[in-house]
């Protein structure tokens, strides 16, 4: 389906800050259709010399209501008003006024009453939105509904004075509350006229006793607040109604998110509406997240700090071994241990089970690089990128590094005479990893199988590969002589 923007560009001519407030106004207006029990249309007018007497106005944005039924099975978007919705689109845009004097359509089979509302931007009608009520299920109206009606009313007001969606106010969010969560109707001295049974239990839940008509909704909502530090200001201004703002307060074990939405008509302030959510699982569930991912870094931190000992005991061990094998093996532990260390230490810093791979592999390489200073000097380079990977497959992944870096050091380069070259090259595709270590040394061996070494190092790269990540492992001639050990990994999606 095209968007707004590909609709508007191609049938319009409206400019860009005219298409940021439509922006703005649709990602807002869920409010005025639940309010309103009523299916919108957002219609702007055609470039001149696209205009015909059959495609004047074209449909860019539709939103149908929560609260009531829907007059539209179909999406109406992408497509050119009929001769009567131009007649009573025309007339709002002309007039600039809102246009209710329409007898019912039945065309469809259902009984829909039509209203035509103009988006005013700098007092010029940008767009008209098309307001269509399904009489259906029309009945006499109960106190909330009649608050919700006036609600609409005066928002619709806002819109062809050009005053909603209010200049400068953050997009909403997805969570925020909406009109069947709870609303409250402030005067415009800011005391309740109206609480709907949810708002009203919402109050409750936070502790309040009273009732809440006729009581001074900034007073109250202060009183109810748990802490004993001073009020955020931000949450008075949105409890009094004064500014489109959102907030939350806190009682009783209890938590409630408010988000106020003024009235102003005709360059009056009239009172305001107040959304009313609560939240207390929701934030109870996000607090429980955050004590677990602080738990699971802590392990992580712990775990580093307990490998880095063992290292440094296998270190202390090494120094007192007499026999060169035995001193050479506890060195290559230490290397292993360090390498799992690196991992654990970065995903300690890390807010989920996901790590940037491309700062474990730099920490590898120039642990690599240190140690071959003494058999060679070479400082290992890294080509490409690895990306985000989970920390199931960087802890292995970190090790295959750190081995087919220490063989090629110990074995491909070792007896290089000429400048030496290692490199480690990695491509990541949507859902593989090759990763390339190559080296300008000695080559391979004559007859050299990787799945018959009796290398330590080599076994384990081939079980991590293999048998943990579920990879390939090939090892071939490099162009120009030396080595290549060619890694290729399943990625999933998300990793």
């Amino acid at each position: 389906m095209p968007t707004l923007n590909d609709l508007a560009r191609s049938y319009t001519a409206l400019r860009e800050d005219e298409l940021e407030w439509l922006h703005s106004l649709v990602s807002d207006w869920q409010l005025l259709a639940d309010l309103s029990f009523a299916d919108l249309i957002l219609w702007a007018p055609t470039r001149k010399a696209l205009a015909s007497a059959e495609q004047n106005w074209i449909a860019i944005a539709q939103m149908r209501p929560t609260t009531g039924p829907t007059s539209f099975q179909d999406d109406v978007v992408g497509t050119f008003a009929k001769p009567d919705e131009q007649r009573l689109l025309d007339v709002a845009q002309q007039e600039k006024r809102i246009w209710r004097e329409s007898d019912p359509d039945w065309t469809s089979g259902v009984p829909v009453r039509t209203e035509a509302i103009p988006v005013t931007r700098h007092n010029q009608v940008i767009a008209v939105i098309e307001r269509c009520t399904n009489l259906n299920s029309a009945r006499t109206p109960s106190r909330l509904e009649l608050t919700y009606l006036q609600g609409a009313d005066d928002l619709a007001r806002m819109v062809a004075a050009g005053t909603f969606p209010f200049l400068g106010a953050d997009a909403m969010l997805v969570r925020s509350p909406r009109v069947g969560d709870g609303l409250l109707r402030l005067g415009k001295s800011g005391k309740v006229t109206y609480a709907s049974p949810n708002a009203l239990s919402a109050y409750r839940r936070l502790g309040l006793a009273a009732d809440l008509i006729g009581a001074e909704l900034g007073a109250v909502t202060a009183g109810l607040c748990a802490t004993d530090e001073p009020l955020d200001e931000s949450l008075m201004v949105v409890a009094t109604g004064r500014a489109p703002l959102e907030a939350e307060v806190e009682g009783n074990g209890s938590v409630v998110h408010l988000r106020a939405i003024p009235l102003i008509v005709s360059g009056q302030r009239t009172g305001a509406l107040v959304l009313v959510r609560d939240v207390t699982e929701l934030r109870h569930r996000e607090r429980e997240l955050l004590t677990k991912d602080a738990t699971i870094r802590e392990i992580h931190h712990r775990v580093k700090n307990n490998l880095q000992t063992v290292a440094a005991l296998l270190r202390l061990q090494a120094r007192r071994v007499q026999a060169p094998e035995a001193r050479d093996a506890l060195a290559e532990a230490v290397r292993r241990v360090g390498s799992i260390a690196v991992v654990h230490e970065t995903l300690s810093h890390a807010s989920e089970e996901i790590v940037d791979f491309d700062d474990i592999a730099e920490r590898v390489i120039m642990v690599a690089g240190e140690v071959s200073a003494a058999e060679v000097p070479v400082v290992p380079k890294i080509i490409g990128s690895f990306g985000l990977l989970s920390a199931s497959m960087a802890t292995p992944l970190a090790m295959v590094l750190m081995e087919l870096l220490q063989n090629a050091l110990q074995h491909g380069l070792a007896a290089s005479t000429g400048p030496a070259l290692l490199e480690v090259s990695a491509t990541r595709e949507s859902e593989r990893l090759c990763v390339t270590v190559s080296d300008n040394g000695a080559g391979l061996p004559a007859g050299f199988d990787p799945e018959a070494t009796t290398s330590l190092g080599l076994q384990i790269v081939r079980t991590l590969v293999v048998g943990e990540l579920g990879g390939r492992l090939r090892f071939a001639p490099r162009p120009g002589g030396g080595t290549e050990a060619m890694v290729d990994l399943p990625v999933s999606g998300d990793a």
